[in-house]
């Protein structure tokens, strides 16, 4: 609310944490923002609780299914193709004639080579990528909340260029719980004591 952090936890709890704040009257504008992306959540706090989160229900996305690596009951019957149980998907990829060629003479075929260089690409840029969706989250939770407060390009400069010690510098001055939300979402994957650079 404002500059203040009101909740933090699942969802549905934020979600009354904010209905709560506002039917008190502490203010017209409750912002709830994803830990994951920093994207804002856009949650309907009018009616009950029970209505609050029975309308929350409806918008949160199912929990993504387990792996289930026992194998087929004889009583569901033949399966079609793919492994559904292990979570594979059958999805269209485009490539070139040469490509399909060098993928179909890989030992097991073009699935199993895509797999392999897939994992393998995950590997090398696993770092990478966690940093690069820890900027955008931060960056997209700075620019909803923070795009006024002073020293917000060259806290955004620091942000990219993964300088912890200079962003930290840059938002010194900023209200403590956007401060500190912003680094958490910026450089949570650090150990204690690393700066960053």
């Amino acid at each position: 609310m404002g500059h203040r952090r009101l909740a933090m936890g699942p969802i549905q709890e934020v979600a009354l944490a904010a209905k709560k704040a506002l039917d008190s009257g502490g203010g017209s504008g409750v912002w709830i923002f994803d830990d994951a992306t920093g994207s804002l959540i856009d949650v309907d706090p009018r009616g009950t609780d029970p209505e609050v989160l029975a309308r929350l229900a409806e918008r949160v996305a199912p929990a993504p299914p387990t792996r289930d690596l026992e194998p087929p009951d004889a009583e569901t019957g033949p399966r079609g193709r793919g492994r559904p149980k292990l979570g594979v998907v059958a999805r269209e990829v485009t490539l070139l004639p040469r490509h399909w060629d060098w993928l179909s003479a890989q030992p097991g075929g073009a699935s199993v080579a895509l797999r392999k260089l897939v994992e393998g690409a995950r590997r090398a840029s696993g770092d990478r990528d966690r940093i690069r969706a820890a900027q955008e989250a931060a960056y997209r939770f700075m620019s909803s909340i923070g795009g006024d407060l002073p020293g917000f390009e060259e806290a955004s400069r620091a942000l990219f260029a993964y300088d912890r010690r200079s962003f930290g510098d840059r938002i010194a001055a900023w209200p403590a719980d956007v401060r500190d939300y912003a680094i958490k979402l910026a450089f949570a994957d650090l150990e204690p004591g690393d700066s960053g650079k």
